[in-house]
């Protein structure tokens, strides 16, 4: 019995939990659904911000450090961190959630087909 594996991006979780169920009909080998980020050891929205003196959002912190300061630090210094910048404001809005399946290479095609109409990018 020879595996094959997929990765899928999806928009939401819940496309990507649609599409795992639609799977588990074909005896998947393993299955996995995870939300990323653009830096590691730093929540989707990338930085977390506190209020400036003025009371406003302007005075920008890397959010999350735990023992991983180089993200956030990278986190903080994004252009979307920036009172400043045009982009970024509403969160990621791309494929950050990723399906990771692994499947009988005889069943391997249905398994795309079903990613593919449940939206998912592969």
């Amino acid at each position: 019995m020879t595996e094959k594996n997929i990765l899928a991006y999806f928009n939401s979780p819940e496309q990507a939990e649609g599409a795992a169920k639609k799977l588990e009909a074909l005896r998947v080998e393993d299955l996995s659904i995870n939300r990323f980020s653009r830096y590691a050891g730093v929540g989707p929205s990338g930085a977390s911000y506190t209020p400036g003196v003025s009371g406003s959002y302007s005075s920008w912190v890397p959010g999350a450090l735990g023992t991983n300061a180089t993200a956030g630090i990278m986190a903080a210094a994004d252009p979307s961190a920036s009172g400043m910048s045009d982009g970024g404001q509403g969160g990621p809005t791309g494929k950050d959630v990723l399906l990771t399946v692994v499947v009988d290479e005889a069943v391997h095609h249905r398994a795309l087909s079903i990613i593919e109409q449940a939206g998912g990018m592969i």
